[in-house]
């Protein structure tokens, strides 16, 4: 819970308009689809990477409906081999534990170490959701409001054709 009051402070502080609402643990597409609400939003799917030398770190969101490989997101996003980050590197840079992955873990990057790239699918999106950096909730936020939180909270991010 201290997680997600955290995320809700940062919009909150910041004027960011969003709702929410809460369901059991779903720290998998597949169990959170059971609880979604159907409020038009598209929700994705957010996963954590690290490069081969381990010195930098990728968030990486799409439509949760679409599957990646790791060998295709290596040669799209021209940053070598890359591999699934540590839960101790996750806790690290994002504040946050497997299952819970989230753009709103940059609120725990204040060194803005992480780069998030963004399928550009989701542009056409009116709305997104994502955990609130806590698997028993969503927040819902319209596209335009996130990318607002995307250019105050700092992280360098840009929008690419993943597939």
């Amino acid at each position: 819970m201290e997680r997600r009051q955290k995320v809700f402070d940062w919009l909150d502080s910041h004027s960011i308009s969003y709702t929410w609402y809460e369901h059991p643990e779903a720290p998998t597409i597949e169990i959170a689809r059971q609880y979604w609400h159907a409020d038009g939003s598209k929700h994705c799917k957010n996963l954590f990477f690290r490069n081969h030398k381990g010195n930098r770190h990728y968030l990486v969101v799409f439509d949760c409906d679409r599957s990646m490989a790791i060998h295709d997101l290596e040669h799209l996003l021209h940053q070598g081999k890359l591999s699934f980050a540590s839960p101790e590197r996750m806790e690290r840079w994002l504040g946050l534990r497997p299952g819970s992955v989230s753009p709103f873990g940059l609120i725990n990057d204040p060194e803005n170490h992480v780069y998030l790239f963004l399928d550009e699918s989701l542009r056409e999106q009116s709305s997104l959701s994502f955990h609130p950096n806590d698997n028993r909730a969503t927040v819902v936020i319209a596209r335009e409001e996130f990318e607002r939180y995307l250019s105050l909270v700092g992280n360098t991010y840009e929008y690419i054709k993943l597939y």
